[in-house]
């Protein structure tokens, strides 16, 4: 058992402490916020993770002090960080984080990307994709599952093509001009670009090189209806929580404002391709 999974039992201990001191049984903790019991059950043997919606309600129910509270809410934080590096993560390769996105993605009707530094991956091409994991997996020292991560993010792209959804895609003219792979994957990865416009659901937008942007720019995110995700290079985050989702809207709003699209996004792809090397 690892110290991760230790931590995680001994929070669903402490759990089983609260409920039994406020003269509740599981069943009835159930009942009184609307759960069914065997999601309790799952709780407190440890079999589902407890989510900061979750913890705020059984606090709330079992009438937890305010300092015990905010030290369980400390530790879920903590537990989540740990979860959340990529040495544990990708321990097994990229493959399975491309297919949980995936997923994600699969329930989400609008997705919203800010990507300051790569082509997003919802339309990087094969080959690019294939230079991203290799990077990454020797960046990481975790298993180079390079084909399958790179076919797994193919898959993920099908949701391109789904009418239903709205696709909002932030990059900036800089990670156009950064070399990922060599010259002939570059230019492939624009001409991908170029080919959105035929996708009345997808919608890119570029920010210029030299741009006054009404925001710092200190990493990228994604943004699925009420889901965020911050990847960074040690680890990512996620949250749900509606005023951090509020904040990261109004940030994507902003730049999205300040980027350039349709005929302007076109020029700036048709000079990076003439010009890869100049501002």
């Amino acid at each position: 058992m690892t110290d991760l999974d230790q931590r995680r039992i001994a929070l669903a201990d402490e759990l089983a402490v609260l409920m039994r001191r406020a003269g509740l049984s599981g069943r009835q903790l159930a009942a009184a916020v609307g759960w069914q019991a065997s999601k309790v059950s799952r709780i407190l043997s440890g079999k589902q993770r407890v989510t900061d919606d979750d913890l705020a309600t059984w606090l709330t129910a079992a009438d937890a002090p305010t300092a015990e509270a905010e030290r369980l809410r400390d530790e879920l934080r903590a537990i989540r960080a740990e979860e959340a590096r990529w040495s544990r993560r990708a321990a097994s390769g990229h493959r399975a984080l491309q297919e949980d996105m995936a997923a994600r993605e699969q329930h989400a009707t609008r997705i919203r990307t800010v990507d300051l530094a790569l082509v997003p991956g919802l339309v990087q091409t094969a080959d690019y994709a294939r230079a991203v994991f290799t990077s990454l997996a020797d960046l990481r020292d975790t298993p180079r599952d390079t084909d399958q991560a790179v076919q797994a993010r193919m898959q993920r792209q099908h949701v391109l093509y789904d009418s239903s959804r709205t696709i909002e895609l932030l990059t900036t003219e800089s990670a156009l001009r950064t070399p990922v792979g060599d010259a002939s994957v570059m230019a492939a990865q624009l001409d991908r670009l170029r080919a959105l416009d035929g996708l009345a659901n997808v919608h890119l937008r570029i920010i210029p090189l030299g741009a006054t942007l009404p925001v710092p720019l200190l990493h990228g995110f994604w943004i699925l209806d009420d889901y965020v995700l911050v990847e960074t290079l040690h680890s990512d985050a996620s949250t749900s929580v509606p005023d951090d989702v509020d904040l990261y809207r109004r940030i994507a709003d902003m730049l999205w404002a300040a980027a350039a699209e349709g005929d302007a996004a076109r020029a700036i792809l048709t000079r990076v391709a003439s010009h890869p090397s100049s501002g």
